[in-house]
Formats: structure tokens, sequence, C-alpha cells
């Protein structure tokens, strides 16, 4: 079969989206592509219809040991003869699967990246035939990456060893920075490279000032998100604890994820997380990647993340299916103080610390940003974008004032603190004293004696908080050592004595007006009155089917095809044929139950 019948008979789609069709004939001609898509851009088709076209057996080298079930389940659901081979296999399960290679009875083999340093690996991969390698997740190459694995460092010598055997590298993100070192690293300098665009329409880009998070995000999904699937993210195991707990006293069912569980209640929390319905999952970035969940509304941020790149990957878990979706940060003060402690206490050079340094910078750019978050994001990634109509800055747009004096207060009182009284304060005893608060460590340390004492009363606390976090954020601020006291920059000095002018982001009074992304061509989002009970039989029955076979709803249907089904109530199996997502193999799996389900 060629790629096209393949797409249509196996994937059950009519046409290739984006550079996919290019993709997929230069890797099935035998050569090698480095592909940066965005989550949900249709990646996997890119190895999995070549695989299926050339001779021999696809092996994708993936790091999601935790989902490999899964991925291997879909593609059996699909008609696709596939295995996996990693350590959580007994040995004869191990065996059956090397059998199934070695006779040429599989289609797709998943490795993790750690069994190709195994020469008993290596040495059965050579005793077969192998249609081509897949690099998934290729970022984990990239050493200062946000998520590095060491074991993806050994790929460089997949060409070595099987040098007529194509490879495409995988990932869904990367800087010009991140996509050299890709290449360099696995060796793929002449490899055909293909980029699209990293804009995700669907996606509503929102950061919103940290005013008791917990709270805020709790409002966000009863009005917004109620009884959807959503990932929220935290940056430390309390946190996210704290977080689950407090959703679940508030009726949101939720679920926690971070390294400090045993690996047995992970395990389960994500099983349960991909296979029912309305769902949240909290989690530290250890969660997250590979998560194929096409239903995910909304990924919150209770934490500010480390880089673009990372924001970008966790943001992009939400929606993937095409249909509206929310990312939501909350985003403060204690964030960037926090952050650059992290980056003065972290191991590694001075060169990795200033990579760091770099990274948080361009997360505080997008943060602070007056101008479209999209166009920001783009920018970022080396795209150009207009301006969206559909993010917060979009939609409400943010002024800037003249923050001169006020910075120039800000700094006067950490420079009489430390040059005068030779004393390191942080942020609230900063902002204490300009606000001529007497508490008891005000006048514990004569601080109410100073001549910045009482001279910030223009501003509340939340103002001053706003207005130190934007001087951070400019580099005009700095903290240091254990404490987080506030220091002095050489741009300080540009502010307090040579007239340079600071423009600050004025805090949005009210939140941005909410207005849906428009959804994909071909996927209804809104469906008619008489069809939303019919698509509510349908998700009845998948939920059934999911149950009885122990695998993710999506891996029988997405929403979307259940969309379009009852939408337009195909009456024969040759109509639910024609529909999108309905491949050969489950049209005469599930063809006739889905009739008899439409006509009860």
């Amino acid at each position: 079969m060629g790629s096209h019948e393949v797409l249509r008979r196996v994937f059950g789609y009519d046409s290739f989206r984006g550079a996919q069709s290019e993709i997929v004939e230069h890797v099935i001609a035998g050569g090698d592509a480095l592909v940066l898509m965005p989550t949900g851009g249709g990646k996997s088709l890119c190895y999995q219809i070549p695989a299926l076209v050339r001779d021999g057996v696809g092996v994708v080298i993936s790091p999601l040991i935790a989902l490999m079930q899964d991925q291997v389940d879909a593609m059996r659901d699909l008609g696709v003869r596939a295995g996996f081979l990693n350590s959580t296999q007994y040995p004869d399960e191990r065996s059956l699967v090397e059998a199934e290679f070695l006779a040429g009875e599989l289609d797709l083999l998943y490795l993790a990246p750690e069994r190709l340093r195994v020469e008993q690996t290596a040495r059965l991969l050579e005793r077969g035939r192998i249609a081509l390698f897949a690099i998934d997740e290729a970022h984990c190459v990239a050493q200062w990456g946000h998520d590095f694995r060491p074991d993806y460092l050994a790929l460089s010598h997949l060409h070595e060893r099987w040098p007529d055997v194509p490879r495409i590298a995988l990932t869904a993100t990367a800087t010009k920075a991140t996509h050299a070192e890709i290449a360099e690293r696995l060796g793929l300098g002449s490899a055909k490279h293909f980029v699209a665009s990293f804009d995700r329409p669907n996606i509503q880009y929102r950061i919103v000032p940290k005013n008791e998070p917990r709270k805020q995000l709790l409002e966000l999904l009863r009005n917004e998100h109620q009884g959807d699937a959503g990932i929220v993210y935290c940056l430390s195991r309390n946190s996210v604890e704290k977080t689950a707990e407090f959703l679940n006293q508030n009726g949101v069912r939720a679920l926690p994820y971070h390294a400090g569980l045993d690996s047995g209640t992970r395990a389960r929390n994500q099983a349960q997380f991909l296979r029912e319905e309305g769902l949240v999952m909290v989690a530290t970035i250890a969660f997250g990647m590979g998560i194929d969940k096409p239903d995910v509304r909304f990924v919150a941020h209770l934490d500010l993340p480390k880089s673009v790149e990372g924001y970008y990957q966790e943001t992009g878990r939400a929606g993937r299916d095409g249909l509206p979706s929310t990312a939501w940060l909350a985003y403060g003060l204690q964030d960037v103080v926090q952050q650059r402690k992290m980056i003065d206490d972290s191991d590694g050079d001075q060169q990795h610390r200033r990579r760091q340094i770099a990274h948080l910078e361009a997360m505080l750019a997008l943060c602070e940003t007056v101008e479209c978050r999209r166009v920001q994001l783009l920018n970022y990634f080396g795209q150009d974008g207009e301006p969206c109509g559909n993010c917060d800055t979009c939609l409400n747009p943010p002024e800037t004032w003249d923050g001169t004096v006020p910075a120039q207060k800000v700094l006067s009182t950490v420079y009489r603190l430390r040059s005068e009284r030779r004393q390191k304060f942080g942020a609230g005893q900063t902002i204490d004293i300009l606000l001529g608060r007497k508490t008891a460590k005000v006048i514990q340390f004569d601080h109410d004696a100073l001549s910045v004492f009482g001279i910030g009363t223009e501003l509340n606390e939340s103002g001053w908080r706003g207005v130190v976090r934007q001087l951070l954020a400019q580099g005009l601020l700095a903290v240091e050592g254990e404490f987080s006291t506030l220091a002095l920059t050489p741009a300080s000095e540009e502010v307090l004595y040579r007239g340079r002018r600071v423009l600050l982001r004025r805090e949005a009074e009210r939140a941005a007006k909410v207005r849906a992304a428009k959804p994909k061509k071909g996927e209804p989002v809104d469906l008619p009155a008489e069809a939303a009970p019919v698509f509510e039989r349908l998700r009845a029955w998948r939920a059934t089917q999911a149950k009885e076979q122990g695998v993710p709803a999506y891996v029988i249907f997405h929403d979307a095809t259940l969309r379009q089904i009852a939408a337009t109530g195909p009456s024969t199996l040759a109509e639910l044929g024609g529909v999108t997502g309905v491949g050969e193999n489950k049209l005469a799996k599930y063809g006739q139950q889905i009739l008899d389900t439409l006509a009860s």
C-alpha cells in the first residue's frame, strides 16, 4: 500500500496535514529527517506510516516507559502489529516480543533508550529487518534542555551500526539552539529538517497576577471548566499534595503525581487520569510528556515554569483534539525570587547558570509583555505571528505606565539599607518601609528613621509587589543569598542617577474576557440540540468498551470522531466509514455496535 492508502485504510483520514506528506515520502524513500512539530500536530503519523509502507519493523525509541502499553494498545486497535521492550516486562513477555520481531510479525517495536545500551538488544535488532528508527521526544538529547535524558546521547551511534536504515527524530518544542543541538548530538546534520508552525490557535493563553492561587484556580474550574479533564502543574511535591487535597475538598476530582510517590501509585494515578472522564491531575513537571489524552481542556500552572520551552511543552498537552482549551498561569513576585534563588543554588558551572538565567528572563518577558502572548511565544521559537485576538493581552490589552519614580523609590530604599545600614532585606521589609508601616521589625531595626520611610503611600502593597516583580524581571533589581534579599544591579544606577525611564505594565483591574478559539475545520463543537444526547450515548458506549478492554477511551475513538458521528447520523457501515478517524479495522471492529447505538 502507498502512504495515502495507509492513511485512509488504517487511520481513517482522507488527507495529510501540513508537511506530513512530504516528511512521510522522504522517510519512505530512505531519507533521514529531523521534525519539529507542535503537540497535536500529527508527529506520530510521520513515522508510523513509513514503518507500514517500508519493508521491516519500525523501531520507535521513546523515554515513555509508563505509556508504552497504551501506545501499543492504540496501534493494535487500528490493526497495526505492535509490541514493546522495556524494563517493566517479565522475561517470558520479553521473549515473546523478541520472537515476533525476528519472525517479521511486528510493524512497530517500541524501545526505551536504555535498552539500546544493552548489547543483547543491539544483537537482536541486527538479526531482524528494520524499516526505520524513530527517535521520539528528541529534545531529551539536549544537555541543558528541560527534559534531558542521558541515555539519549548513545543514540548517535545508530547510524554507525545501521548506516542504511533511515532515522527520523521528532520533538514538539525546540528553539534554534536546541534544534541545532539535537542535530549535532544525534548525527543528523545532513538530515532534511522540517519545522512546522508552533502556533496552537485553539489554546487560549492567560497569565494572571497571583493572589491566593488555589482559590483562583478553583474559580477558573467552576466558571469555565466544570467537569473537564485538565492538568495543574506545581513546583513542589508539597504543593501538589495540598492542591489536590484542596480541589477534592471543593468538589473537583483530583489526583496527585510527583516523584515522591511510589511507582505503583504514580502508575495507578496516571492510568486513572487517562481512562476516566473529567479528572484533574495535579503534578510536578515529572508528569505529562507523551500523554496522548486528546481531551485535556486546560493546563494550569500555579508556579512559574523555568523556561519558555518547558511552558510551551506543558501547555501543549491541552487541546490535542484541536478543540478550544485554556493555558492558565498564576504568577507573582515570589515566583521570581524563588526561581532566582534556585538558579543561585543549582549545580553546574557559571555557563550553566547563565543559561538558566536566560531561560528565566525569557519566561519573565512572556509574563510581563503588553503585546500578544502568542506572538511572543512564536518569536521565541524563531517564527513570526500576528496578534491572535484569543489571549488575555489581546482580549484585554494591558496599559503601560511611567514607573520611573516608584522604581527610584524602591531602588533608593534598597540602597540605603545596604549602603548606609549595611543591612540586607527582602521585598516585604522594603515595602513596609515605603508604606510607612511601623511593624515590629521596622521598629527593631530603627527603619522608621530612614529618609525613605513612608514615601510610597501612592501605591498599596499589591502595587508595590508588582513594581518590585517587574524591576526583577527587567534586571533593574536582583535577589541574592540564602534569604533572597534584594540587591542593586549595574542597571539600577542608570535609573537612580542617569535618567533612565522605567515603563511598567499596569495590573489588569478585571480578568480577561474569555472567548472560545475557533475549532478546526471539520471538527464540530456546538452540536445540534438533537445530536447532543446521541453524542452522550456514544460516549457511554465508548466508556464501556474502554473499561472492558482496559484501555483509555481515546484509544477507541476521539471525541471529535464521536461528535461527527452524532452530528451526521450515518445509517450504514459505508457511511460510517466516511467519518474522519474511522479506519478499516475500527469499522470492522466497532461499526455495527455504533450503528446499533445510534438506532437505540
